[in-house]
């Protein structure tokens, strides 16, 4: 029987295990039954996801905006604020994205949204803000937040498990120019929100402040300027996309190999 006390998730204990293991499964089954389906049906598939997510995005920011132990544990740093919890930080922002970069066929947004958008999602999820460490999956708070975060792990990586999209070498300047220029935009819309006071607090990519973020804070010492300290951070994230794009180009010119 299920109860608040059995269910308490943290890094990684079989709570957190157990759940990402299924939505890894989802992912798998997902992707077996639409190998061989047409292109548009996958994207119907991946779209309709994203969207379903964002509805449930917004139902557990209402949950959130209502949690008096979370308005408690987070007073602080000011609260609730509808304007600071918009889908537009690294780790959710994937949810608009996918859509948009799938339906343009955008391939500098897919890297994106291959790369960095899981990544995102997946350091909220090892590194859990205040409120959502320790306590039970069943609360709406945590259901909400683990329940997204996974979400937008496993349809950044459905991607490529779907076939519509597989990342090259040559792809990845512009993957990397197009990631600053999001991060651009999350800079200039938290400094909107700062400045006509609608959230004083905003920071939306971690563009505005490091919010004590070591590594922020090293790069914060090199650049000490709002935004361009974030510059830095291509350092980490051309390696990572490399050590990914190697083994999955190896991996296709292999299959090409073969089928010839």
């Amino acid at each position: 029987m299920l109860t608040l006390t059995s269910m308490v998730i943290t890094p990684v204990n079989g709570v957190f295990i157990g759940t990402f293991a299924t939505f890894i499964a989802l992912l798998v089954i997902a992707s077996v039954l639409l190998k061989g389906k047409s292109e548009k049906a996958k994207k119907t598939v991946l779209i309709s996801t994203c969207v379903v997510t964002l509805v449930g995005f917004i139902v557990y920011k209402y949950f959130l905006s209502i949690d008096d132990e979370w308005d408690r544990l987070n007073a602080g740093m000011g609260g609730f604020n509808w304007w600071g919890e918009l889908p537009f930080q690294l780790c959710n922002v994937n949810m608009i994205l996918i859509p948009v970069a799938v339906l343009l066929k955008n391939r500098s947004m897919m890297c994106f949204c291959f790369f960095l958008g899981p990544l995102g999602a997946m350091m909220a999820i090892f590194m859990p803000g205040t409120g959502f460490d320790g306590y039970s999956l069943l609360l709406p708070r945590m259901l909400g937040y683990y329940g997204t975060h996974f979400m937008v792990v496993i349809e950044g990586w459905a991607i490529v498990t779907f076939g519509l999209f597989k990342p090259t070498l040559k792809d990845l300047p512009k993957a990397v120019l197009t990631s600053l220029l999001i991060a651009f935009a999350a800079f200039v819309l938290s400094m909107i929100l700062r400045w006509t006071g609608l959230h004083e607090g905003a920071n939306y990519f971690f563009t505005v402040e490091t919010e004590g973020n070591a590594l922020l804070d090293l790069f914060h010492s090199w650049l000490p300027f709002p935004f361009l300290y974030i510059i830095p951070c291509t350092l980490i994230l051309v390696p990572y996309m490399l050590l990914i794009t190697v083994p999955l180009t190896w991996y296709e010119r292999k299959k090409q190999k073969e089928k010839g």
